[in-house]
């Protein structure tokens, strides 16, 4: 049954990478009322949380914090900590489509970060092709957004530092995947969040002092939102890591840019598309059906 089980995985793949993709929307909302590192730590903390009695055992996290601590913290470094205290700060400073454009580089990254750090997941001619598409129609969006206007320095460096935190994360990714079997995905992401989340609350102690507590509902829903989407996606995410490459499970977050700047353009008052984002949307999805396509055909073959 490799064939069901290969639509089973892409159907979880894109479950997740639109999950991921709302965050965008709700994270501008939620960045109206609290600093970025307080909600990024606050998001986290309570993610971790909610996994808990997800694990099966409810001290699970809490041993894996013990016995596989270095990996733990290698994930949570890379996958929490860098790549969402650059998405909340950078996120602040540019529009909600274009925190969802610049996040599309991620399949770029992990396909390279896998080719050179994982003997097993090489890039593959097709693949490659998929991968220049899908950053094409990247490249178009980012026209719409025109982020080296004169009075655009700070916007430009929230868009970079978006970039550098897709980068990064990718290698996250390949310490779960050198990992297979090994860890329980579940438990495993709750305590790579949970560690996460308090690191970023002493990392914004000193620059932004304690979370703000008194705020209206508005935020809580948008921050509650936002802990589901992480202790949802992330472990789907952990758990197909396990089941197909690196490289071929993340061409479907061409899906992240997509979704999230439609969202963003449909529920953010002032952010509307233009004819360069809507070809670069078209581009998108066709590396993603090609890419999808390619590791389709490779594994009915094997």
């Amino acid at each position: 049954m490799p064939g069901s089980r290969t639509l089973y995985y892409n159907l979880l793949a894109i479950f997740a990478c639109l999950l991921w993709s709302s965050a965008f929307v709700a994270g501008k909302n939620a960045l109206e009322f609290q600093h970025p590192l307080n909600l990024a730590g606050t998001r986290f903390l309570l993610a971790g949380l909610l996994q808990i009695p997800l694990c099966g055992n409810l001290r699970a996290p809490f041993r894996m914090l013990r016995s596989d601590f270095a990996t733990v913290l290698q994930v949570s470094l890379f996958h929490t900590v860098y790549l969402y205290a650059t998405f909340f700060i950078g996120l602040n400073w540019v529009q909600g489509a274009e925190g969802a454009i610049m996040i599309g580089v991620g399949p770029l990254a992990a396909v390279l970060m896998a080719h050179f750090l994982m003997h097993n997941d090489k890039m593959k001619r097709r693949t490659l092709f998929s991968i220049i598409l899908g950053m094409a129609g990247v490249i178009f969006i980012s026209l719409a957004s025109n982020p080296l206007n004169p009075e655009g320095l700070k916007e430009f460096c929230g868009l970079m530092l978006l970039m550098s935190g897709a980068f990064v994360s990718a290698i996250g990714n390949v310490v779960v995947a050198k990992r297979k079997g090994g860890l329980h995905p579940i438990a495993l992401n709750s305590a790579q969040m949970l560690l996460g989340g308090i690191i970023l609350l002493l990392i914004a102690l000193p620059f932004e002092g304690l979370p703000l507590i008194k705020l209206p509902v508005a935020y809580y829903g948008n921050l509650l939102w936002l802990a589901i989407i992480s202790s949802t996606a992330f472990s789907i995410w952990f758990f197909l890591l396990s089941k197909i490459k690196v490289s071929r499970l993340n061409l479907w977050k061409f899906l992240i840019p997509l979704n999230g700047a439609a969202l963003s353009w449909w529920l953010i008052p002032g952010e509307s598309p233009t004819l360069p984002s809507l070809i670069g949307m078209a581009l998108i999805v066709t590396g993603i059906i090609i890419g999808q396509t390619t590791a389709r055909k490779k594994t009915e073959t094997s």
